[in-house]
């Protein structure tokens, strides 16, 4: 049954994608200048997977539904390499889990894919990526520390029923793929919600020119923050002028966010770990863009990897790298605050209302009203 499931959302996401309006396609002006797909699988060689769960209606009833949940796979050199990649990590608030960082801290590179699911599949997840790593001959060591985040979606699914299996994370590892990544209510971001509206996952990138070349920079979010009032897109106060009335779940009164949001961060420029432990941080300013304050129970986590430096964790005494230097970074700073604001208001503008347990309604932010918001601020 599950497999069908799977399979049908999958046929129809990939049809219904490139039909679907992104917050350019609305009028949201943003800075930079994004890459041809605008997606972080602009940085040569990044796949992303997604397994979409929906399923039932009614009460819940735990182990049987309502079901809205999903696992994102997101593969810094394809399904073709184990090359480890450089990588850094930052928690800007811990009320959240991204499992195998401190290996990320010690050693330096990141050795499979990133995983994002619902809080309660993470060691579904973690479990089943070691499988299917034994299976393809993709794990380095005698030992495997996958990384897999979480943010909670049991406002809208059947958060205890553990609906993510195995042969879900197979799925999204063996779709992976590069090109356009489907957005809002799709993969581990399928059941979030931001900023009291239907939300989910989202994507973007940047392209930069420096004296030291051109790289670009990719966002992937899972976006499950923040309280309604607090919404801001291109600096317009939506939240303020959309006010949620009267107050309902999906993230707490407007004091008291239970949220949270995971956000990755690829690039081709060659940075070290320390570097990237500097880039990752950066994303809480493209959060902060958006209205986020990260309050006490929220999951903030972010991960950055560059895809540079190719074959450096298999040296076997020393390796020559290259670390584009500190005086540079700045543009890579820019470029990542830049395109995690706009990941996270294609999520936003991506997700589509959805009917949850006992009736319970999460609705989209509404396109033709936030046109007219940017308009009333000029903007």
């Amino acid at each position: 049954m599950y497999t069908a499931l799977v399979l049908l959302l999958l046929a129809t996401l990939a049809s219904a994608q490139s039909a679907k309006p992104r917050a350019r396609d609305l009028g949201v002006p943003f800075d930079g200048t994004p890459g041809r797909l605008n997606a972080i699988t602009d940085v040569a060689g990044v796949e992303v997977g997604l397994v979409t769960l929906i399923e039932g209606d009614g009460a819940v009833q735990v182990g049987k539904g309502p079901v809205r949940t999903g696992v994102t796979a997101i593969l810094p050199r394809g399904k073709a390499s184990t090359d480890p990649v450089m990588a850094g990590w930052f928690s800007l608030n811990g009320n959240g889990e991204m499992t195998g960082t401190t290996w990320i801290k010690e050693g330096g590179f990141l050795e499979g894919p990133v995983f994002i699911t619902n809080t309660h599949s993470v060691g579904t997840v973690r479990d089943a990526s070691i499988e299917w790593g034994l299976k393809h001959g993709a794990q380095l060591q005698p030992w495997s520390l996958p990384v897999v985040a979480e943010t909670w979606d049991g406002v809208l699914n059947d958060i205890n029923g553990f609906h993510v299996k195995p042969e879900h994370v197979f799925a999204a590892l063996d779709g992976a793929k590069g090109g356009p990544v489907a957005e809002g209510n799709v993969g581990g971001g399928t059941g979030m919600i931001c900023y009291q509206f239907k939300c989910g996952t989202g994507t973007a990138s940047r392209t930069i020119d420096t004296p030291a070349g051109r790289y670009t920079v990719g966002v992937l979010v899972q976006a499950n923050h923040g309280v309604r009032s607090q919404l801001r897109v291109a600096g317009v106060p939506v939240g303020a002028e959309l006010p949620l009335t009267p107050p309902r779940r999906g993230g707490g009164d407007d004091d008291h966010e239970l949220g949270s949001i995971i956000i990755v961060i690829a690039t081709d420029a060659p940075l070290l770990p320390h570097q990237l432990d500097r880039i990752a941080r950066r994303a809480s300013l493209g959060l902060a863009r958006t209205g986020a304050i990260s309050g006490n129970g929220s999951g903030d986590i972010f991960i950055a990897f560059s895809t540079a430096n190719a074959n450096a964790a298999g040296a076997r005494d020393v390796a020559s790298v290259q670390m584009l230097a500190n005086d540079r970074i700045s543009a890579v700073f820019e470029a990542t605050v830049q395109a995690t604001e706009e990941a996270i208001v294609n999520a936003l503008i991506a997700g589509e209302t959805m009917k949850g347990p006992d009736g319970q309604v999460i609705e989209a932010l509404p396109h033709n009203t936030l046109k007219a918001l940017l308009k009333k601020y000029g903007r």
